[in-house]
């Protein structure tokens, strides 16, 4: 992607564990580009061990890939908006408990004060969802985001329809598109994509 040379990009992370894998390749990605990525890591991804991995191999792992000490506090986020602005702000993965805090103003964690500072000087925002609501009570939040002005989603669809038929997970592989399309003022389309995988066989 030959249009994100040498720009600023935040990237937050959070809880949702079993993406990871399909996340941070495309932090690798940016990277490549030649961008500059300032991660920003949410408290769930700072402290909570999980099957998928320990908090601190994640948040180690993170800040390998991006040559950065990760962002970890509100404090430490804010400036994000006066003093060191971001060109945009990646939110991968997006749970479903994080995506209704932003849709509904609420700024408790790093990430989600990054995403306000990053709004502030009106910049766009990358959010690539990953949980298991998106199409229960979840969906009035995910509808919010969709037409509010700033936000641009990576494209998603049902990971896993008859199993979790409420699930919605972007595909990851299109970040970098949809980062570059963002700064663009556009939203990468189709926003709404089948999303294949082997959880898809009934």
């Amino acid at each position: 992607m030959m249009g994100l040379e040498g720009k600023r990009i935040g990237f937050g992370v959070t809880g949702s564990h079993c993406t990871y894998d399909q996340v941070f390749p495309q932090l690798k990605r940016l990277m490549d580009t030649g961008a500059e990525v300032i991660p920003v890591v949410s408290y769930t991804v700072q402290n909570t061990d999980t099957k998928f991995g320990k908090a601190e191999d994640h948040v180690a792992k993170i800040e390998s890939i991006t040559g950065k000490r990760a962002i970890k506090t509100i404090p430490e986020a804010e400036p994000l908006g006066p003093q060191l602005p971001l060109d945009c702000m990646v939110v991968a993965p997006l749970t479903g408990n994080s995506m209704s805090k932003l849709a509904n103003a609420l700024t408790d964690t790093p990430v989600l004060m990054a995403v306000k500072a990053t709004i502030r000087n009106q910049n766009p925002i990358v959010l690539g969802i990953s949980t298991n609501d998106a199409l229960g009570l979840n969906g009035v939040n995910l509808m919010r985001l969709m037409v509010s002005k700033y936000f641009y989603f990576i494209p998603y669809g049902q990971d896993n329809p008859y199993k979790k038929p409420n699930s919605l997970v972007s595909d990851m592989n299109l970040l970098p598109e949809t980062i570059e399309a963002a700064l663009n003022g556009q939203q990468l389309q189709p926003v709404i994509i089948p999303h294949i995988n082997d959880n898809m066989v009934e």
